[in-house]
């Protein structure tokens, strides 16, 4: 499945992936599901839920300085 990730204020990142959960697109972008909130049309979901939308949105929780 192909999903665009938008790291909200970086960057955006297109993944291909089989069958994916959240945590396996957090993975191909090199974040951790510690540091981030994953949202669908707005709404955090599980880390372990199956990708079922081709957009989602990664929100950044911890930024270095």
């Amino acid at each position: 499945m192909q999903v665009t990730v938008d790291v909200k204020g970086e960057t955006t990142h297109e993944v291909d992936l089989p069958k994916p959960t959240y945590a396996d697109v957090l993975r191909a972008v090199d974040l951790s599901p510690h540091e981030v909130s994953v949202l669908v049309d707005g709404r955090p979901v599980p880390e372990d839920q199956p990708v079922e939308s081709s957009e989602v949105t990664v929100l950044r929780l911890i930024k270095g300085g």
